[in-house]
């Protein structure tokens, strides 16, 4: 939070965001400007499931997102809350 401007306060999460994209897995790659692209709801029903541990660093990473999105990034809480 920065308070350095008289009567208001800046919230950001850069350094947490940063360090979230620093635990992400280097096979997990790219970006986008808008999460939700026309494809954001196709579901392969023949993908084999993650790997525990994966599945578990998955869990983990969009839990962190649904922080961002819930106190920031609004514009990614649908994409965040489908995955």
């Amino acid at each position: 939070m920065d308070y350095s401007t008289n009567g208001k306060v800046k919230i950001s999460m850069y350094k947490y965001i940063e360090k979230l994209t620093s635990e992400l897995p280097s096979d997990m790659n790219g970006s986008t400007k808008n999460p939700g692209t026309e494809h954001l709801f196709n579901v392969n029903l023949e993908a084999k499931k993650l790997p525990k541990a994966t599945a578990q660093l998955f869990h983990h990473l969009v839990t962190k997102l649904l922080h961002v999105s819930r106190c920031t990034r609004q514009d990614i809480k649908t994409a965040v809350a489908f995955l």
